[in-house]
């Protein structure tokens, strides 16, 4: 049966650690009272849930619900490093649910990951104004990328990061003028060089993937009724109506007039 994602999930952490086990080390058998997700970034460890053996190793992630019988130990020459979390997991009408991970996985070690865990550990230990939002907030973040990783079998962690940080200002100034060769200035790459890779990170050329984010941000505005077609053509960084047009069409598949909202 395939896992259904609860987009609407809302964490309560309850305690996080960052734990480097001594060689005696060891979890008792006891029932959880949360649920716990525990991410291995050294080492080895044995875990038995539920009368289940489990062996975790560097980048394995455990998820388990609330009421699991477990009891863990580690290795003397394999001991474990890894970050834990004990936390409630509720949907929008605040009931109870379970977490949408297996309860075993490999996910691999992603150093995003990593950092994450420990800004989210650093933040709880120095509990200043406003932790518990931010905690919550880097928790959310860890929980998606393992989603993206186990559940939806993508990785958005491992493109190049210079593509990255171009994506990131196209979203932000797609209405200015945005040429291959400022974004290769920019990324310090040759023009041609840094088109290939654009297009090899991408799947599509990088003047096609500005077009769509421009169609994109135009439907939105067009959907609400307050602009004018040529408004949004020069909003969105098209140089005439005309092309906007074609465009629009081109990507969508239908003309603009048809995202405007209907009058009764």
């Amino acid at each position: 049966m395939p896992i259904v994602v609860d987009e609407n999930m809302m964490p309560d952490i309850r305690y996080i650690i960052f734990r480097k086990c001594t060689p005696v080390w060891e979890i008792p058998e006891q029932r959880l009272d949360d649920c716990n997700l525990t991410y291995l970034v050294q080492g080895e460890a044995r875990y038995t849930i539920n009368d289940q053996t489990v062996d975790l190793s560097p980048g394995s992630l455990l998820v388990l619900p609330r009421g699991s019988i477990c009891k863990g130990v580690t290795f003397p020459d394999r001991l474990m490093h890894c970050f834990s979390v004990d936390f409630a997991l509720q949907n929008a009408k605040r009931q109870d649910i379970a977490p949408p991970f297996p309860l075993n996985s490999l996910p691999g070690r992603h150093e995003d990951i990593v950092h994450l865990f420990h800004e989210l550990f650093f933040a709880w230990l120095n509990k200043q104004p406003g932790y518990v939002i931010k905690s919550r907030g880097l928790f959310l973040q860890i929980l998606h990328r393992f989603l993206e990783l186990i559940i939806y079998k993508i990785d958005s962690g491992a493109g190049d990061s210079r593509i990255a940080r171009v994506i990131r200002y196209m979203a932000a100034h797609y209405s200015e003028r945005i040429s291959v060769k400022m974004m290769a200035e920019m990324t310090s790459l040759n023009p041609t060089y840094f088109g290939l890779l654009f297009r090899q990170e991408m799947g599509i050329s990088f003047n096609r993937y500005l077009i769509q984010i421009r169609v994109r941000n135009a439907a939105d505005m067009l959907a609400s009724g307050e602009y004018t077609v040529s408004d949004i053509a020069e909003s969105c960084g098209f140089t005439d109506v005309s092309h906007f047009y074609k465009q629009f069409k081109l990507i969508k598949g239908f003309p603009p007039s048809h995202s405007l909202p209907k009058k009764f």
